[in-house]
C-alpha cells in the first residue's frame, strides 16, 4: 500500500509547488519586468500621492467634475452591519445589480437617474451609460456622448468655455483598438485630472 501511496503524495507535493508557487512567481516576475504599471494595479499618482487607478471608477459628486456612470456596489451599513447600503464604486464588493429588464426596481432606478440628471441640469441628452450600471459596478469609463452631455454643466461650474471642455474630452477619448475592437471611451478620473490642470 505504501508503494502506491508514496508516488501519489510526491506528485501532489511536486505539482502543488510547481503550479501553486513556482508558476505564479514566474508570471509575477515576468509581469513586473514587462508591464510594471499594469502589474501593480495601473495606479495614478499626483504630487507623489496615489489618487486612484485607471481600472476602478470613483464617485465624483461635485458639479465641478465629470461624473461616471451609476454604480450598483454596496457596503455594510455603519448603523447595522447585518444590512447593506449603496456604496458607489466600492471595490471590495464588485458586482452589478443583477436586475433584469422586467424588474420594476430597475425601471424605477433608471427613471430616477434620468430625472436626477435633468433636474441637476448636468445633461440635456441621456446616454445609456448615464443611467445604467456596469456589470462590475466599478467601470471607470463613460461614453464620449455622456461626457459631452455633461460639458455645459461643468463649464458653467468652472466658468470655462464649453469649446475648451469639448476639446479636452476629445483629447482624452480612447479610440477603438486597431480601429475595430471595443468602443470609444473616456476615463473619468483621467479626464477630471486633465480638467484640474486647466485651472
Amino acid at each position: 500500500m505504501l508503494s502506491h501511496l508514496r508516488p501519489a503524495i510526491v506528485m501532489i507535493a511536486l505539482f502543488t509547488a510547481l503550479t501553486g508557487l513556482l508558476y505564479p512567481l514566474a508570471i509575477m516576475g515576468v509581469a513586473q519586468l514587462l508591464l510594471p504599471t499594469q502589474a501593480n494595479g495601473s495606479l495614478i499618482e499626483r504630487d507623489g500621492k496615489i489618487v486612484g487607478s485607471t481600472l476602478i471608477g470613483q464617485n465624483f459628486a461635485s458639479d465641478r467634475y465629470f461624473h461616471g456612470r451609476p454604480s450598483a456596489t454596496t457596503g455594510p451599513d455603519p448603523a447595522d452591519p447585518s444590512k447593506s447600503i449603496d456604496a458607489p464604486y466600492n471595490a471590495s464588493n464588485s458586482m452589478g445589480s443583477n436586475l433584469g429588464p422586467t424588474s420594476k426596481k430597475l425601471v424605477d432606478r433608471v427613471n430616477a437617474s434620468i430625472e436626477a440628471e435633468f433636474d441637476a441640469g448636468r445633461i440635456d441628452v441621456v446616454a445609456a451609460d448615464a443611467v445604467t450600471t456596469s456589470a462590475s459596478g466599478l467601470d471607470p469609463h463613460i461614453s464620449p456622448q455622456f461626457a459631452l452631455a455633461q460639458a455645459p454643466a461643468v463649464a458653467k461650474a468652472r466658468n470655462l468655455a464649453e469649446a475648451q471642455l469639448r476639446a479636452l474630452i476629445d483629447a482624452n477619448t480612447e479610440r477603438r483598438l486597431l480601429g475595430v475592437i471595443g468602443e470609444p471611451r473616456v476615463n473619468v478620473l483621467l479626464l477630471n485630472m486633465a480638467l484640474d490642470r486647466l485651472q
